[in-house]
């Protein structure tokens, strides 16, 4: 078999554990396998380069970082290939370059476009093991990689956070390994960050679409970008311990039709788009906005055995705020129903004065969405999204978001527009498993719903802000208009809520649109957005830096109606108050105070029986 192993910082931190790295590599050599092994940099070594740049500039130029931080790798790499013939396995250690990881010319944070793997697999049929600086990688322009091209037009650059993953997972697919595993400092894949839940349990296997939605997830253990290229080229990886023998846990993908290896980091990041049209959608206008109301909500649609789709949670005006959920339309006389009858209960003694939640149904509504591994940290993805609906002349009336799904609400009849707009746009061709019968195809994870557990994980984020704009025109383009603003600038969003309460101004319905990014793009976002309010006839813009994102990641909760409902108790029993929902198939994600984040992961955790009876302590 040919193995790919990928070996942290913490791993290969000292001439110990190096050794210990080596012994380990010729254990998996001398069971009869090739391998191929990709390190970071020695412990704190990125740090410490980072902060001797720091100290000659303020502002060093980007292209003389990758030059510095990539030394940091190639001493890692010398040292483990000295330690391998040590122990008499021949081994040959190469940089990013002389393997040919080949990226894009964008310094500190490239993309792998291919690899070129003709050395590698000649140092391999030697029996050499090969030892990969992870990182980094070579950029040239579009000649650059013809034998005739000046070498003075090859530049060394770094893959940015979570190199070291990606190269080793985009290693594993050029070479077609059998599998690929990650080594590093804890067992793997742990129901939440042990850091603030020392009984989090090891998982034995997730699936990839999972381990995507628990990108924000605590540990860190597997990045992303990692993940999306084992899905999209079907990459069967490991998380495992550097310290024990233990087996860590499985991330699963599905199966892949055969793709060619070029661009291997910036194919196109939608897979599918995907819809539905036997959805309706009910909304509860002026909730009280206080802890409780939608664990009340929720759990009595629970015990009425009524399952919902998409909910969402605007943000609050004045002390009350709205929730909306779809559900499929043979549920619908039940579900309203249902919200009727608890409508009048939400309100209390301390909400007299605040006018009854209204209830509105909406029939003849269908749910768009769009899929893929690559809209993660994309910018442009779900602007493209909502500036192909506007051009096709589509209003949107609800969005949810997810790190891998992209969800509008909009009207039925708009149905089959929609889809071939977005279809063209992202260049998917008409797929028969997504069937306007609201046949839609589930995610991967969600095959497994009968055998998974309804929550498998629980992430929070607390890096992220939200901002508000008031008083968004109800009409096509808007928000095209406003994400598209943000893609132009680079900032990802996360989370997207459109508010169901309509408010007409001079004449125009108007409605609130809130939303995440990451804390640091706060500022900036709300200076461009404030820019453009004059031309656009927005309102206010408004950030709230002081929050958090906890998250239930799970494929069985598809076609359990009570685990949104059980989250939201949970967090109602501890006086946590929810200001924004979002869910997808396979997540359910609440915006929370800051000072609460840390309390609701636990209470969450604790609720849903994750934790076990060892204790997990990661290593400093």
């Amino acid at each position: 078999m040919l193995i790919v192993q990928k070996y942290g910082g913490t791993s290969v931190g000292s001439v110990e554990r190096i050794q210990a790295v080596a012994q380990r590599v010729y254990k998996t050599v001398k069971a009869g396998n090739s391998v191929v092994v990709v390190v970071s940099a020695m412990g704190k070594t990125t740090d410490g380069l980072v902060k001797l740049a720091a100290e000659i500039s303020k502002n060093p130029c980007r292209r003389e970082m990758d030059m510095l931080l990539s030394t940091g790798e190639q001493v890692s790499i010398a040292l483990v290939s000295m330690a391998l013939q040590e122990l008499g396995q021949p081994a040959i250690s190469l940089t990013g370059a002389q393997v040919g990881i080949v990226t894009e010319a964008e310094h500190t944070r490239a993309r792998i476009l291919h690899i070129e793997t003709e050395r590698i697999k000649k140092h391999l049929q030697q029996g050499k093991v090969v030892v990969v600086a992870g990182f980094q990688g070579i950029s040239s322009t579009p000649d650059a990689r013809s034998a005739a091209s000046p070498r003075e037009e090859w530049e060394i650059t770094t893959l940015g956070r979570g190199g070291s993953d990606t190269s080793a997972v985009a290693l594993a697919a050029a070479l077609e390994a059998n599998f690929c595993e990650i080594y590093t400092d804890v067992p793997g894949i742990l129901t939440t960050d042990p850091r603030l839940v020392p009984e989090a349990q090891l998982m034995s296997e997730i699936t990839c679409d999972e381990m995507l939605e628990l990108a924000s997830l605590g540990a860190k253990v597997l990045h992303p970008r990692a993940v999306e290229i084992a899905r999209n080229f079907g990459v069967p990886l490991v998380v495992r311990s550097s310290w024990t023998e233990d087996p860590g846990t499985w991330v699963t993908s599905p199966p892949v039709k055969q793709r060619p290896l070029v661009n291997l980091e910036i194919a196109r990041p939608v897979d599918d788009v995907q819809f539905d049209t036997n959805q309706a959608k009910i909304a509860l206008l002026r909730v009280p906005d206080r802890p409780g109301v939608a664990a009340r909500l929720f759990g009595e649609i629970a015990r009425q055995d009524v399952d919902v789709d998409l909910i969402i949670q605007s943000i609050h005006e004045g002390n009350t705020n709205d929730i909306a959920f779809t559900v499929m339309t043979p549920i619908l006389k039940k579900a309203e129903a249902v919200a009727a009858a608890i409508a009048p209960v939400l309100r209390t003694q301390k909400d007299a004065q605040t006018q009854q939640a209204e209830v509105i149904v909406q029939q003849d509504i269908a749910k768009v969405s769009i899929v893929g591994a690559g809209m993660i940290g994309r910018p442009g993805v779900a602007a493209k999204m909502f500036a192909s609906l506007a051009q096709a002349g589509v209003n949107i009336q609800m969005i949810s978001t997810s790190e891998i799904k992209v969800s509008c609400v909009i009207n039925a009849c708009e149905c089959d527009r929609a889809v071939a707009a977005l279809r063209q746009a992202f260049e998917i061709e008409s797929s028969p498993t997504t069937s306007s019968a609201g046949a839609t195809t589930l995610p991967e994870a969600a095959k497994s719903a009968s055998t998974s557990p309804p929550v498998r994980g629980v992430a929070l984020d607390m890096n992220q802000a939200r901002l508000a704009i008031r008083q968004v025109p109800d009409r096509v383009g808007m928000a095209a208009k406003l994400f598209g603003l943000l893609a132009e600038n680079n900032i990802s969003v996360d989370m997207i809520i459109q508010s169901q309460r309509c408010h007409i101004i001079n004449k125009i319905p108007r409605r609130d649109i809130a939303f995440t990014v990451s804390r640091a793009d706060a500022q900036q976002a709300k200076e461009l957005l404030q820019q453009a309010a004059g031309e656009h006839d927005w309102g206010e813009v408004i950030v709230d830096p002081a929050i958090a994102k906890v998250s239930i990641v799970g494929a069985g909760m598809v076609g359990h109606p009570g685990v949104a409902a059980k989250m939201f108790e949970a967090l109602a029993q501890h006086q946590i108050n929810i200001q924004m929902i979002a869910t997808s198939e396979i997540k359910i994600s609440c915006v929370v105070a800051q000072q609460e984040g840390v309390k609701a992961l636990q209470v969450i955790h604790a609720t849903f029986g994750l934790a076990g009876s060892k204790k997990f302590i990661v290593p400093a």
